[in-house]
């Protein structure tokens, strides 16, 4: 307590701040009283943020109609398929393989093992109540949490090393692969490499529609990838226009022995009762799809 400019003034203040007690509330200025250095929030500031907010969402959305995410190939209940979980569990998948987690241990190594190690992060802010913030003077925390990073690489590098040799021992190739050579394919053909639904003006007719090969093609079970339309879906390309790329032997191979994500169809289309003379009228009159000059 101190006294003011006049003698019976009574000031208060409050630590260092030397601000004077008032009677009331002490109301903050308006914004208005700092004009060019602030902004009323509603409808000023919201609104720009707004504006940028609305600018991400349509650019997002031209990329999204312009560029869509790459569908998987058409699930194929006879082809042999090595599962393998997204790369962000792989250390779990091959965790999981290990003698002690698996087996007569699965128990151990999925309820004991982990229930453990989130216990433990539940549990450190209770044990580690130590002031200081620099990574290398906490050797505990930090030695647990480099082990940790360490396991994780480990195991990710080792079930992907495992994975690839397993496919290689298949025969098999990965997905991924798959798609780059059929993309450079399309490339190397000047075709689009895109998944994007092509404009309308770009799309070809179907060359003689009543030829009884059609129906062999839906006989055969080609509509399943490359749709009734001949328009492809998926990752099965249009069958509009092959045969500006491809000649009927070319075709007949590809039933025959398959190829990129394409298996081998001919032993599946004469178990569903396709002749091979019918499969030969097939391969012709895929031949004859070409586009209209």
């Amino acid at each position: 307590m101190a006294h003011g400019h006049k003698p019976d003034e009574k000031v208060v203040y409050v630590g260092d701040s030397r601000v004077r007690k008032g009677n009331g509330f002490i109301v903050p200025p308006d914004y208005t009283a700092y004009p060019g250095k602030s902004e009323a929030f509603i409808p000023n500031f919201l609104l720009k943020e707004w504006m940028v907010g609305v600018v991400v969402l349509v650019g997002f959305l031209v990329l999204t109609i312009s560029e869509p995410a790459p569908l998987g190939y058409p699930a194929d209940p006879s082809a042999s398929v090595i599962p393998m979980p997204d790369w962000y569990f792989l250390f779990l998948y091959e965790y999981l393989k290990l003698p002690y987690a698996s087996g007569d241990y699965v128990v151990l190594g999925t309820l004991g093992v982990t229930g453990v190690a989130f216990g433990a992060l539940l549990l450190v802010p209770f044990l580690d109540t130590g002031k200081e913030r620099r990574f290398y003077r906490r050797p505990i925390t930090s030695s647990l949490m480099f082990l940790s990073i360490l396991a994780i690489i480990y195991l990710t590098n080792s079930a992907w090393t495992h994975y690839t040799h397993e496919l290689e021992a298949a025969g098999q190739k990965p997905e991924h692969i798959q798609r780059e050579e059929e993309a450079e394919e399309k490339h190397a053909q000047g075709l689009p490499t895109s998944n994007a639904k092509q404009p309308e003006s770009q799309e070809v007719a179907i060359v003689d529609k009543d030829n009884p090969a059609m129906e062999t093609y839906k006989k055969a079970t080609c509509i399943t990838c490359h749709a009734a339309d001949m328009k492809g879906q998926g990752n099965a390309p249009a069958l509009r226009g092959v045969g500006d790329t491809l000649d009927k032997e070319a075709i007949a191979g590809i039933i025959k022995n398959g190829k990129g994500g394409m298996p081998p169809m001919h032993d599946k289309a004469i178990e569903a009762g396709v002749t091979e003379q019918e499969l030969d009228q097939l391969a012709g009159w895929l031949a004859s799809q070409k586009t209209a000059e």
